[in-house]
């Protein structure tokens, strides 16, 4: 049995420990049938010219030529080596509350007591329709002044994201027959989300997931996965496959929100992150949402006899607030809050 060293408790947190004993701690360890498998083939994940068909079937595609300043990438991921390498009582000063979506957190031991993921997180949240940098602000407030210019790149950083989904949301619209406008004015003062993922090694990584399976609540994420490190897997024709990690590329996902925007055309597609006893992994992943005061309901076009409306109208915040309190997200998040919805309308 694993000892309290083992467990590395800190503030009655478990952090993912580096030792080299082989046992890691129960809580961490996943079910026979969750358990990874490392060796899988990798799938062909198809050029966003191909965006309608692979939408229809599994909701992930890779952008290139995407004009992001491979610079700021770097820094980003630079910065990021920054945080995670500080004591554990330096970035708990960052440190996530129950019930909220931002903040440093460390195998979410705050909302799960099993199937814990082997990660580090830092989330944040960014807005377009903010006239000040609310996320240079966020790391000021959190970290200390010494923090700002690491809050600056990763302001720029979100910009940069939100410039690449605005356009994506373009592709989009034409592909769905609604306009290159109307996802990108749906989208054009987003209040999105940005996580700095770091997955330590594991001395077991069979037995235990960096992220459980699961579809994203959120619209897209725009994922960039740091140097050569495997990690992402996605569920494809009934089969686990990694997605190679490309330092040129992201790699983009549709989300469950941007699902029920397309009145269930395009699919939100189940993945998970695997972790392994040689590399640390690290990714940027950046979470567009809606503004809060945006009704989510897709375009009268996509909705007919045939193809009646998969859920009713709601807002972000409220799908937010049932993804982080009520339901721990899986490849059924999207019918679980459809439920949840039609019971709080007719309590």
């Amino acid at each position: 049995m694993p000892t309290l060293d083992d467990l590395n408790f800190h503030n009655n947190n478990i952090i993912p420990s580096n030792s080299p004993n082989s046992i890691i701690p129960p809580q961490f360890i996943w079910p026979d049938h969750e358990k990874p498998t490392l060796n899988l083939p990798d799938l062909h994940v198809p050029p966003i010219d191909l965006l309608n068909s692979v939408c229809r079937k599994h909701g992930f595609f890779i952008v290139v030529n995407h004009g992001v300043d491979a610079e700021l990438i770097a820094k980003a991921h630079e910065y990021m080596e920054l945080f995670f390498g500080m004591k554990v009582e330096e970035k708990q000063r960052a440190e996530r509350k129950v019930g909220e979506h931002c903040g440093y957190a460390n195998s979410f031991v705050g909302r799960f007591s099993c199937k814990l993921p082997w990660k580090e997180t830092l989330s944040f949240t960014y807005s377009a329709d903010c006239n000040h940098d609310v996320v240079e602000d966020y790391f000021v407030n959190a970290l200390g002044e010494d923090w700002r210019n690491v809050g600056k790149l990763y302001q720029q950083y979100c910009e940069a994201m939100s410039k690449v989904s605005l356009t994506i949301m373009e592709l989009l619209g034409l592909s769905l027959g609604v306009g290159r406008q109307y996802f990108r004015d749906f989208f054009q003062r987003n209040e999105s989300i940005m996580r700095l993922n770091y997955y330590p090694k594991c001395q077991s990584p069979e037995q235990t997931l960096g992220t459980g399976p699961h579809c994203d609540p959120t619209s897209l994420t725009i994922l960039h996965q740091h140097d050569h490190v495997h990690g992402l897997q996605v569920f494809v024709d009934q089969q686990w496959h990694y997605i190679p990690p490309n330092p040129q590329a992201f790699v983009v996902n549709i989300g469950d929100t941007f699902t029920a925007l397309s009145n269930g055309m395009y699919k939100s597609c189940l993945h998970r992150a695997v972790v392994n006893e040689e590399a640390v992994r690290k990714s940027l992943a950046f979470f567009l949402c809606p503004n809060e005061e945006k009704v989510v309901r897709p375009p009268g076009c996509l909705v007919d006899e045939k193809n009646p409306r998969i859920l009713q109208d709601f807002r972000w915040p409220t799908f937010l607030r049932f993804s982080q309190k009520h339901y721990r997200a899986d490849d059924k998040t999207l019918l679980a809050f459809s439920n949840w919805l039609y019971q709080q309308t007719t309590l």
